[in-house]
Formats: C-alpha cells, structure tokens, sequence
C-alpha cells in the first residue's frame, strides 16, 4: 500500500466521526484534500454539513466536491475540524504549516469542539523538530522579527537556521506568500524540547502572524501505516 492509500484510510476512518448536520473545519494539504473529497462523496449521497476551508485551495477543492460552505464569520462554533500534521508526538502537539496555510489551520481549529488530526503513521515522532518548524511573519521589520525569533530560541534551549520559504517552482528571488499576505520563515531546529514553552515565547513577538505549533488543539490523531489504522486520543491532564 502506498503512502497516498495510506492518507485516503486515515481520512475515510475520520469521515466515520462526521455525523448529519455538522458544522465541519476542512483543513489544507494531500491528506486533508482526500477527506474532503471522500466528504464530497457522502454529500452527494444526501449527507447535510456546511464547511469552513482553510485555505484558498482547501475551498476550491471543496467546491469542486460539491461540499456546501461558509466562513466563521456565518456561524457560531465548529463540531469537528479535520486536518493534517507535519509531525505529531505521543502529547498530540503539532508541526503543521508545510502547506503554508497555518494561520488559518489554527484559527478554524481553535472554534472547534474537536480536532481530529489525520496522517500516515510516519508523521509520529517522539520529538517535534525534525520537521522545518513555520513561522509566519510580516515582511516589516523582518530583520528585528529573526533578531527576536533567535532569542526566543535560546530561551528555550534551541537553535538552528532559518529561511524565508520560496514559492515552489519560483525564481531564487520569489518568495512564498501566504493567502494572508505574510511570508513564511522555516526554522531547521532539530528538536524542540519544550513545545509549548517555545510556543508562548514565539506569540508574544512583534512580527510573528502564527508559528506552526499546535499545542492542545488535537483531540485525537488517526494514522494509518502498514498494520492498519491507530486512533490516539489526547491525554487529559490530572484535574479536568
């Protein structure tokens, strides 16, 4: 089974949680747009959802399914957002933002009751870090934002390169921006000991849009891998 298969089982597996009337989020990247087309295939068959895309391609991917849409502007709350994850570990913390479209990845999964992470099993990892983590930025200042962002790395017990994303199959000179406007910084780290501190001390940085942290949004991960589809719930912490 290749690793495309492998995404579509993980997606159809988190398609059996979407229940009549769901107000869905429809997260950004291959494993994602799988879910959505499966989706697609349900609403044909008379399944009543609305969604909320990520991203400016999650919507005409969607659209091209027939999935009926909105924004978060139209409704109140979401039952369930549906996405992808560059990495996850055993905490359920994410590194998402690979497809560029975290700042909204995150504010659709913040108005969610739930999130359901989607994958193939080689997304879990028992560290976050090897993956580039993304930080979105304003190209403003940007000097003064990377001087910050380095501190904020050494306070953290980290360190490593960063470089400003360039748009696939552009000139050296052609950055990536994203459906905000912003540019993306990837920052090559290697290991990220303390995610959520290192997401705290990247919020409060002048410049910094969003960083592909995702730290207690995941309520459960569903990664398929040769041995058959895994479902891991988050860990609730002593007193909740």
């Amino acid at each position: 089974m290749n690793m495309d298969q492998l995404k579509r089982q993980a997606a159809a597996r988190a398609l059996e949680e979407v229940r009549d009337g769901m107000q869905l989020g429809l997260g950004t990247g291959s494993t994602a747009k799988h879910f959505v087309e499966l989706l697609g295939e349900r609403v044909a068959a008379g399944l009543k959802v609305i969604g909320v895309p990520t991203s400016e391609a999650t919507r005409l991917d969607a659209e091209r399914c027939g999935v009926p849409l909105t924004t978060l502007d139209g409704i109140d709350h979401l039952d369930i957002t549906v996405d992808g994850a560059d990495e996850i570990d055993p905490e359920l913390n994410l590194i998402k933002g690979g497809g560029g479209a975290l700042l909204r990845e995150k504010i659709v999964a913040a108005a969610s009751d739930r999130m359901i992470v989607i994958a193939d099993d080689t997304k879990w990892v028992p560290t976050l870090g090897r993956f580039p983590l993304p930080i979105e930025v304003i190209p403003f200042g940007l000097g003064a934002t990377r001087r910050a962002i380095e501190t904020a790395f050494a306070g953290c017990g980290v360190s490593g390169q960063m470089a400003i994303r360039k748009a696939k199959g552009g000139e050296d000179s052609h950055v990536f921006v994203t459906d905000g406007g912003h540019w993306i910084l990837d920052a090559q780290l290697g290991r990220i000991v303390d995610p959520p501190g290192l997401a705290k001390a990247l919020s409060v940085i002048p410049g910094v849009v969003e960083h592909g942290l995702f730290i207690g949004l995941a309520s459960s991960a569903v990664l398929a891998g040769g041995r058959g589809i895994r479902v891991i719930e988050r860990r609730k912490p002593k007193g909740d």
